[in-house]
């Protein structure tokens, strides 16, 4: 299961750094030309924040082993996580869009414990805070306060 994991995510690779000259096609951008303030490129999970009173109440680091990544084309979005203590599998797919500080992922599938929370719901809101090579993704609840936020930083 690892090595298909590991296939899917050369393929996606791959397919995003086509340089296809057909009409309608992305451009493609190498990491030097990436803007340093863009989600375009790939990013590790560096820890987390709750929230109460829309304050940050509580932070911590990810632990020894645990490994998130998500990375970003201009249009899709892939994201997988490692837990070394859990031999559940954590991956998806799917397209993405930055609006007005908000970011909206919408997966189109993901591995067999992503599915099950994708037939429930495809599309994940965000209150997004990006910065130079960091971002922060910010839970937000049905009141608009926000719960927890996933705190990322660019490796690529």
């Amino acid at each position: 299961m690892k090595s298909s994991l590991i296939a899917c995510c050369v393929i996606f690779l791959l397919i995003s750094c086509k340089d296809d000259k057909q009409e309608g096609a992305y451009p493609v951008t190498n990491h030097s030309e990436t803007d340093s303030t863009s989600l375009e490129g790939t990013w590790e999970l560096i820890g987390f924040y709750n929230y109460i009173d829309n304050k940050v109440a509580d932070s911590f680091k990810t632990r020894d082993g645990y490994r998130q990544v998500k990375m970003y084309t201009p249009t899709k979005v892939m994201w997988s996580k490692h837990v070394p203590t859990d031999s559940t599998e954590w991956f998806g797919y799917g397209s993405y869009k930055v609006e007005d500080g908000h970011l909206t992922e919408v997966l189109d599938y993901g591995s067999e414990m992503m599915s099950k929370i994708i037939q429930e719901r495809k599309e994940f809101i965000y209150e997004l805070h990006l910065k130079e090579n960091r971002f922060s993704q910010i839970e937000i609840d049905e009141d608009g306060n926000r719960i927890y936020s996933e705190n990322y930083q660019r490796i690529e």
